[in-house]
């Protein structure tokens, strides 16, 4: 069985980061759906906010992500935070990948991302507020596209990676999911 893993999260979770470093260690293309829609949009997510609304963007994020949903071939695909917002999204997350939520609290998030001015949605007076109204409203969402669900709140990177690649060999049967004598 080949691996196909997307991880989705809140903005700022690691998703990129672990992504990257899970298909390295992995020996999987990595793709980062943000870099995607950015090459295909020819300006920044945040420009691209600014200029034609969130629900134009999030049309263009579920054409794409429809589209490598459909693709055969293994990889590791970190999504944007907003992913999941649209029902098909999390329909084709999950029917096309072993989903993974890297879930962390809106105050560790907003440790990470304060000083981060690429976000277009954290661009506000309060912006650990905002992170807290965007769990609220999207930790339901993650769980529903997840098939699991990682605590990504304090562990190192190089460790979750670990996690995420034994539960994904666990998943497919590998040695590690075979009870020992």
């Amino acid at each position: 069985m080949q691996t196909r893993c997307a991880l989705v999260g809140m903005p700022g979770s690691g998703k990129s980061t672990v992504g990257r470093h899970l298909a390295r260690r992995l020996g999987l293309p990595f793709v980062d759906l943000d870099q995607q829609l950015e090459q295909q949009l020819g300006c920044s997510i945040r420009a691209y906010f600014e200029q034609h609304g969130e629900a134009a963007f999030r049309e263009r994020e579920a054409q794409a992500l429809a589209e490598l949903a459909r693709q055969d071939g293994p990889m590791v695909l970190s999504t944007g935070g907003g992913a999941v917002l649209g029902e098909a999204n999390r329909a084709a997350l999950r029917q096309g990948f072993a989903v993974m939520y890297l879930r962390a609290s809106p105050e560790d998030i907003f440790r990470r991302v304060k000083h981060d001015t690429k976000r277009p949605l954290l661009q506000v007076p309060d912006p650990l507020g905002r992170l807290r109204e965007l769990y609220q409203a999207r930790d339901p969402l993650y769980r529903e596209a997840a098939h699991y669900v990682m605590e990504c709140s304090r562990p190192s990177v190089h460790g979750l990676v670990s996690t995420i690649a034994m539960q994904l060999e666990m998943a497919q049967g590998g040695p590690e999911a075979q009870p020992s004598p």
